[in-house]
């Protein structure tokens, strides 16, 4: 399977957290790009099988969290995704509010079926995505 890892990160912790994911998909065999918004091509990444997208937590505190311009204008970005698979992710310190979901809509709107929305409270990734991606 071929897998499109795109993140934006601030400080490097949401970069590593995707290099770990990954990793993860690499050890059942898949095919694994893992580039930032600014690096990444859409239109490759919209041929991927499955596509997971993440950004680290803007926000005050514990209000008004969303996930970064650059990511959403990606999001926007990518092209038809029909029969696609997605995953959305972040990482946080505090909380995370609905950055998900909106994240997630987007690629819906484009036709994916996202199959999961992980946050991560710091670079590695939870049992919950690392139980999600040894078993798609």
């Amino acid at each position: 399977m071929k897998v499109a890892i795109v993140y934006d990160s601030r400080t490097g912790t949401t970069q590593e957290a995707a290099r770990a994911m990954g990793a993860a998909f690499r050890t059942r065999g898949d095919e694994v790009t893992v580039q930032s918004v600014s690096e990444a091509d859409p239109a490759e990444v919209s041929k991927a099988d499955l596509i997971c997208v993440g950004s680290w937590t803007q926000g005050l505190f514990i209000i008004l969290q969303h996930a970064t311009r650059a990511t959403m204008r990606f999001l926007e970005s990518l092209g038809d995704l029909k029969g696609k698979e997605a995953v959305v992710f972040c990482t946080y310190k505090l909380a995370t509010g609905s950055m998900l979901p909106r994240m997630a809509a987007v690629l819906e709107r484009k036709g994916a079926r996202v199959a999961g929305q992980y946050k991560f409270k710091g670079a590695t990734p939870t049992g919950d995505f690392m139980t999600y991606a040894s078993s798609s």
